[in-house]
């Protein structure tokens, strides 16, 4: 589930030395994703977004780099989703996390079973056992943004990506969603997060007419 990648033949050893150790940079990159498709077939919008985000994540090993616990370089075979939700009496949140599947009935199924068992369990780590291939994806559905930024004391030591989606807006008919991408420089670059975007993008105007 986890490679070890081999630093000395590794193309991007040099990057990864300059913006990990000699220059630590992350940075994040927000965009409006046209979602009209998506709301015109009135699907829920939340594990649709989960499903589609975590497809394109997973077809890149730019997004599945990560540090295991001894602290060496390595790539997953895939990763899942690892999301919030929220609580209105107590105001707060829990993070729950699903299986990725390739298959997007049978991951809206597992989302479903997820959220019928750990929705209602508040706090912060509603379902137990989380395994080491989850990335963070969380949503602000009150608000639509135009960027986001997040400043994580220990965010140099951390190569996955963390996603945040907005509250999408309609303008001249069509559905825009902020989508917040904050990556490792060391990792990934402006090129990899453009395709990310690009590849998202595709995927959801492509994804009803299958």
């Amino acid at each position: 589930m986890f490679q070890k990648i081999d630093r000395s033949t590794w193309k991007r050893e040099e990057y990864f030395n300059h913006y990990f150790s000699n220059l630590p940079c992350t940075y994040s990159m927000t965009l409006q994703l046209d979602i009209t498709i998506l709301r015109k077939k009135n699907l829920s919008l939340y594990p649709t977004m989960l499903y589609l985000i975590t497809s394109v994540v997973n077809r890149h090993e730019e997004f599945r780099t990560a540090l295991d616990n001894s602290g060496d370089v390595g790539v997953y075979d895939y990763l899942s989703p690892c999301y919030t939700v929220f609580h209105k009496e107590s105001e707060t949140f829990s993070n729950l996390w699903t299986t990725y599947s390739p298959d997007y009935e049978k991951f809206c199924a597992d989302y479903k079973k997820d959220i019928q068992e750990y929705g209602s369990i508040d706090r912060m780590i509603a379902k137990p056992h989380a395994p080491e291939n989850t990335f963070p994806v969380s949503m602000i559905p009150w608000s639509s943004f135009d960027g986001f930024n997040l400043n994580l004391q220990k965010g140099y030591d951390y190569l996955l990506p963390i996603i945040t989606m907005g509250k999408f807006k309609v303008v001249n008919g069509r559905y825009f969603l902020p989508l917040a991408v904050q990556v490792h420089h060391a990792v990934c670059d402006g090129f990899h997060l453009s395709r990310f975007f690009n590849e998202l993008q595709e995927l959801i105007e492509q994804f009803l007419k299958n």
